[in-house]
């Protein structure tokens, strides 16, 4: 990928000499810092004939590795003090979320052309764009934040992040794993040790005996889809460069890391103005191979039962209505994983729900009866697949369409290595002369199926008694009775990931935000503050849900503060059920006895069982500035759900639920998921944990 730059005038020709000898190379002289600022302020990415700002604004929290080095260079750019940032960090095309629904064509020009990834950034002229800054208070979640905001860009815009050294420096290796792993786009920039050694060590230096030029910011190494160092002014040019293409490619987007010498950050260089040229970084829709499309439609023509897998590269791309269309021409139904959920409509006909682990029944007999499974954009974690275990027929096939060639291949598939917007366009198409539709006795069965399951979604969503402390999937029942097509729910961890993929209903292909590939806690309130500022400048802000229960409330509420300071609308649900509920029943199933997972006193014989520690996680929230909503009853949760959707301002729902162990909870997983027990063991739950383990992975499978 090569961005292209207006070219850029030479200097004023020198009195003294003629001019055909004379012309010189126009320089701007900045620290390193402020240049890489400056620089930043000019990139931008393309898609679709629509320009983004790629690096929109930079989170920053500050010590002696970046203050004087970053700090001052967004200082130097007239940010910081308060000169007309604010609510400058909005879209100006906001997504079209209205839809048809109920028919095949229910996706059809529902999710509307606009991506809301407009340049509504208020940083000033062409000739002089500014860096909007973003304070935050803890630096994993600054990361955490900057991946919510690019995933609700749609990977087309994304936020940097710096750091000084140390502490400040690691506390990246969370986040940047998180974004690698999602393929979601952030840029960090650590402050880095002094290059020039004038003193060794340092502050915060880690001492290496064996390697003198390793430094704690290596442990971004692996979690970074492109690292550099940067120890001198003038290799910051092919730095900067690399970084940007690394960021704006759909296929190794992740995060980036530019390690920053705080001496280095500081040096004055003379720059090439065409390094400050605007840079427009095309994110390119590559098609599909013709030979690998001609035997995609041969195995799809000669499938009998197939099923697609819609996995997260659907929204990424933009695909969800030319999934649509697919599945309008062939009704071949459609099952999500976690990050493909919102392809379709949750009443879409072809929607099956979520597949794996977590997924309905209806998705999960579908996946075993398959003889073709079609993986568009989907990774196939051991959640999706349930451990090897989920494709049982022996004739089952694979075909994937991905833009990476590394997921393309797996499970032995046929490749379709392309965007999944052109490679389904491309499928349709030479498909389309061809007759190909799935017998309509297989429709028939997966949509009867569908409404079977839909009846189990309203059991575990009924609210019977409006005095009764409610459980956890009644939350999400009198949620999903508030919401529409704008809301937008979040979250990554716990007992919460799995109810919503099988009983959510979803309405839009942005309101399922749930972060499965690292399964973060204490990712959802920073997320929800960059997919906040990620939507800003609608009229009214779409209302945006963090839902956490108390063990991941726990990680990370630090950017609380952060929301009350920009006075973002954060809704932020918190379910206390006093300890860690989701590992608790799967340490009960896997031999594990509940051990460790409740946060209760000590009981006299040692273990954790005794009463409920004293916390109070709405005072705690209260206190760091959010509104809070007390409620004990389904009642009272109702009205206190529906004021914080009106609320303007950052608002919290506490409530207590009950546990899956005192009363009926939601429908129990519909496919195996491997969590190794004791091969052995003296006490009777984990030999008898052992004895299932051992029957569920033998029906483990190889797919070659």
């Amino acid at each position: 990928m090569t961005p292209t730059s207006p070219e850029t005038p030479t200097s004023a020709e020198t009195p003294t000499r003629p001019a055909s000898t004379t012309r010189t190379r126009s320089t701007r002289r900045l620290t390193t810092a402020q240049a890489l600022i400056a620089f930043l302020a000019r990139q931008y990415t393309e898609r679709d004939g629509r320009r983004h700002r790629l690096i929109s604004a930079t989170w920053g929290i500050f010590g002696h590795g970046n203050v004087a080095g970053i700090g001052q260079a967004l200082v130097e750019a007239g940010n910081g003090i308060g000169n007309g940032d604010a609510n400058a960090y909005g879209n100006t095309n906001a997504p079209s979320n209205a839809h048809s629904h109920s028919d095949w064509n229910a996706n059809a020009n529902a999710y509307g052309n606009s991506d809301g990834n407009g340049n509504g950034y208020g940083y000033g002229s062409r000739t002089a764009p500014r860096m909007p800054y973003l304070q935050g208070r803890n630096e994993q979640a600054m990361v955490h934040a900057a991946v919510g905001y690019a995933r609700q860009s749609g990977r087309l815009s994304a936020h940097a992040v710096t750091t000084s050294i140390g502490p400040g420096a690691t506390n990246l290796v969370t986040g940047a794993a998180l974004a690698t792993i999602n393929h979601l786009p952030v840029l960090l920039l650590p402050g880095d040790i002094f290059a020039t050694r004038p003193a060794d060590p340092v502050l915060q230096q880690l001492e290496v005996p064996y390697a003198g030029d390793v430094s704690v910011n290596d442990c971004l190494r692996p979690v970074s889809r492109y690292f550099d160092r940067v120890t001198r002014p003038e290799a910051l040019i092919p730095a900067a460069l690399q970084a940007m293409r690394v960021l704006a490619d759909p296929a190794e987007t992740g995060a980036v890391t530019l390690a920053l010498p705080q001496d280095v950050q500081a040096e004055a260089y003379d720059w090439p103005e065409e390094f400050f040229a605007e840079r427009v970084w095309p994110v390119r829709r590559p098609a599909p191979d013709a030979a690998e499309l001609e035997a995609a439609v041969r195995a799809v023509r000669s499938a009998r039962r197939p099923l697609i897998v819609a996995g997260g590269g659907v929204r990424h791309s933009g695909a969800e209505e030319t999934l649509a269309a697919f599945t309008a021409a062939t009704r071949i139904p459609v099952a999500s994983t976690q990050a493909g959920k919102g392809s379709l409509r949750h009443d879409h006909p072809a929607d099956v729900g979520g597949i794996g682990h977590t997924g309905t029944a209806t998705a999960g007999e579908l996946a075993r009866t398959a003889d073709l499974v079609i993986g568009v954009g989907t990774r196939y974690t051991d959640f999706t697949t349930a451990s090897g275990t989920l494709f049982e027929n022996p004739a089952v096939r694979f075909l994937n369409l991905n833009i990476t060639g590394f997921d393309a291949h797996k499970l032995a598939a046929l490749p379709l290595v392309a965007d999944a917007r052109t490679g389904l366009e491309a499928l349709t198409s030479a498909l389309a002369g061809r007759s190909y539709r799935v017998d309509p006795a297989y429709e028939t069965e997966y949509t009867g199926a569908k409404e079977a399951w839909e009846e189990r979604v309203e059991a575990s969503f009924a609210t019977p008694d409006p005095t009764a402390r409610p459980t956890q999937t009644q939350v999400l029942g009198l949620l999903d009775t508030l919401v529409t097509e704008e809301d937008i729910l979040i979250n990554a961890a716990g007992s919460l990931p799995g109810d919503l993929h099988k009983l959510w209903r979803t309405r839009s292909r942005d309101q399922y935000h749930v972060e499965y590939g690292y399964s973060c806690m204490g990712y959802e309130i920073p997320a929800a503050i960059g997919v906040l500022l990620a939507t800003e400048a609608r009229t009214r802000p779409r209302p945006v849900w963090a839902l956490v229960g108390d063990g991941t409330y726990l990680m990370n509420p630090t950017e609380i503060v952060t929301a009350v300071q920009e006075n973002l609308p954060l809704k932020l649900v918190i379910l206390q059920n006093h300890g860690y509920a989701s590992i608790g029943g799967l340490s009960e199933a896997v031999g594990g006895e509940r051990f460790g997972t409740a946060y209760r006193h000590r009981a006299p014989d040692g273990g954790f069982t005794g009463p409920p520690l004293p916390v109070d996680l709405a005072a705690n929230a209260a206190s760091l500035g959010l509104h809070v909503l007390r409620a004990t009853t389904v009642d009272d949760l109702r009205k206190a759900l529906a004021e914080a959707r009106d609320a303007e301002g950052p608002t919290c729902v506490y409530v207590e639920t009950e546990t899956p162990d005192t009363v009926s909870g939601p429908p129990p997983a519909q496919a195996w998921w491997d969590v190794p027990v004791a091969e052995t063991a003296s006490r009777p739950a984990a030999v008898k944990a052992r004895e299932e383990y051992d029957r569920q992975v033998a029906a483990r499978r190889r797919h070659l």
